[in-house]
């Protein structure tokens, strides 16, 4: 029975809780002199989201420390969204590390994001 009302419940997903405004990129690739890879990155859509935190930690590196929050960020279904792909809100950068349909009614699509301090 629990399985069956978490179902309903995450089929109850309103558009109206799609209120962050995002801009999804795509990297695109050019090659260098000395073949190394110059990245541009390329505006794809600007779209409506939900933006959940999952869990945030403080990495310690070459003498420096700096945070990584990661993120579910819920948009309407596309099929084109990637791994390799990011969103951009405001100053924020997202980086795109998993992407599925939860329920698989492709109304929905959730994206697991690292967003990194600058």
């Amino acid at each position: 029975a629990d399985a069956i009302s978490e179902g309903a419940t995450l089929r109850r997903q309103r558009i109206g809780s799609l209120r962050q405004r995002l801009r999804l990129e795509k990297p695109i690739r050019s090659a260098v002199q000395g073949g190394a890879a110059d990245v541009i990155w390329q505006p794809i859509a600007t779209l409506w989201s939900e933006i959940r935190p999952i869990s945030a930690k403080e990495v310690f590196r070459a003498d420096a420390s700096y945070g990584v929050w990661m993120y579910e960020i819920r948009i309407r279904f596309r099929e084109d969204v990637r791994p390799e792909m990011r969103f951009i809100c405001g100053p924020r950068i997202f980086y795109i590390h998993a992407v599925w349909d939860k329920i698989g009614d492709r109304r929905f699509l959730s994206c697991i994001c690292k967003e990194r301090e600058r």
